[in-house]
């Protein structure tokens, strides 16, 4: 490797540890950590320390598979039992609602900045779909309801295909022209319905092979898991239908499986999103021209309110009502609908097919991001509280990690004891286990002992779990029960379900 090479290795290498550890400032400070990253391109960039980047086409595509990375993580680890039963309800915003706040938008921006139609169409459809990046990573720190945080970050998973959809279609030179308004209703429709079909295929033959493929490695699993979700993404991009969409239908899929070593799948795929918002975030950084951000600052402050407090409450409105939302829940699906990469990435696809405007596009696009994310994100834990869709406290769910132990017909469980969870001084015998299910192993303070019937779990022991194929799911819903109410679980009428809100 060359000395030019040596260096750019060691750049990389500091701006992905420090980008690391800005996520613990950012935390501490209530600051989203995509601005963080942001910020971190703008300062390599020519601006600042020199480093030249202006390829949107490059961008596009690196940000491309970015965005899958991320979707996948989060269709992993979106639980069925939450989903389901506000799938209605995700569907219609990630469709209706797009469609709605796209025309809302267009209208504003048309009449109010004076843009001609291609141009407001194109904003509305760039800055319609919120963030999967910035939803996960926002709401899983923020204690709501698990009905709206299930809403949420479905919405985020799933709009992106229709957004897209809308920007390649407006991108594209007039003499590509694609018929009547219907003609591209119905390609809407097609690409979007074929990317479930493919997902689904997708899906459920990962989650076949990976239950039986009994590969020779525990680290070979995550591997397959990513493969399988560019497979899902590229089948569909062949295939001309939304790989967005695949990829989330079969992350879905295999995320609510029950497969081997599984959070040792979930634990990559959430390493690999990070790696792709640092690199997602600063790449959109150094693409950004500082000089050219003030004169757009009031464009975007426009356009930025009417999204927020206009096309974001009326798409909710339409999207929520028939399935009974209350207007406090709605109000907090307005606030919290967050935009971050998706939009930047978005407003690539224009500036890399020279379309009229583009630059503009892209600066409002970004002012936009930057200044409404960062009012958004840092008001929602008031806003939750003063709306009252905030949640109290809960232990963590128990993260139990699954290995298959194919002779014997059985699984070995590893469970973890978090802090807050009833679990802590239970005796052993007081678990009452199914008969098939057995603790082999405790691992305290860094030691691993054999445990007896009058062993006493403590916090943060780690507990290796032996149960055959039939006791599993009791097995399971036994430690859940006993984690949120105790050695007496069942007298609370605790039967350890899934949590559904």
């Amino acid at each position: 490797m060359t000395a030019f090479g040596d260096l750019v290795l060691l750049i990389a290498a500091a701006v992905l540890l420090f980008s690391v550890a800005a996520v613990r400032w950012s935390t501490r400070l209530g600051v989203p950590t995509l601005l963080v990253y942001l910020a971190i391109g703008i300062l390599l960039g020519e601006s600042f320390l020199g480093i030249e980047f202006s390829d949107a086409e490059l961008t596009r595509r690196l940000g491309t598979v970015a965005l899958v990375l991320i979707i996948a993580e989060g269709g992993l680890t979106e639980r069925w039992s939450r989903m389901r039963p506000v799938l209605g309800t995700s569907i219609m915003l990630a469709t209706v609602g797009v469609v709605v706040s796209v025309g809302v938008v267009a209208l504003f921006t048309h009449y109010l900045l004076g843009q001609d139609w291609r141009t407001a169409l194109l904003m509305g459809a760039i800055i319609s779909s919120t963030d999967a990046a910035a939803v996960f990573s926002v709401f899983r720190r923020l204690p709501i309801r698990p009905r709206l945080k299930s809403v949420l970050e479905s919405e985020s998973g799933m709009n992106d295909p229709t957004a897209v959809l809308l920007v390649i279609l407006l991108s594209s030179p007039p003499e590509d022209a694609h018929g009547p308004w219907w003609v591209v209703v119905l390609m809407l429709i097609y690409e979007l319905a074929a990317g479930l079909v493919i997902g689904l295929i997708t899906g459920a033959l990962g989650t076949w092979l990976l239950k039986r493929a009994a590969l020779p490695s525990a680290g070979l699993y995550p591997l397959a898991a990513v493969g399988l979700m560019l497979v899902a993404y590229a089948g569909g991009a062949v295939l001309h239908a939304s790989g967005f969409m695949a990829v989330y239908v079969a992350a879905v899929l295999l995320g609510n499986a029950r497969l081997p070593h599984r959070q040792a799948i979930l634990g990559f795929a959430d390493g690999v999103a990070w790696l792709a918002q640092i690199g997602l975030f600063v790449m959109l950084g150094l693409l950004v021209s500082p000089d050219g951000l003030p004169g757009v600052v009031v464009p975007a402050l426009v356009i930025g309110c009417v999204l927020t407090f206009v096309a974001r409450p009326l798409s909710v409105l339409v999207a929520a009502t028939p399935f009974g939302w209350s207007w406090r829940d709605q109000a907090f699906l307005s606030w919290a609908g967050l935009r971050g990469a998706v939009p930047i990435v978005f407003a690539t696809i224009p500036l890399a097919q020279f379309v009229p405007n583009a630059t503009w596009l892209f600066n409002v696009v970004f002012v936009l991001v930057v200044i409404f994310t960062l009012v958004q994100a840092s008001t929602l834990p008031a806003a939750a509280k003063i709306l009252g869709v905030a949640a109290p406290y809960e232990p963590t769910e128990l993260r139990v990690e699954t290995a298959p132990l194919e002779r014997m017909r059985a699984d070995l469980l590893q469970l973890d004891i978090p802090d807050g969870s009833q679990l802590a001084n239970v005796y052993l015998d007081e678990l009452r286990l199914p008969v098939g299910a057995s603790v082999t192993l405790v691992l305290r303070d860094g030691s691993g002992f054999v445990p007896e019937r009058d062993t006493r779990l403590q916090t943060n022991d780690s507990l290796l779990i032996v149960a055959t194929d039939e006791v599993r799911d009791e097995t399971e819903r036994r430690l859940r029960a006993v984690s949120r109410r105790g050695r007496l679980a069942r007298w609370f009428g605790e039967e350890g379900a899934e949590l559904n809100d």
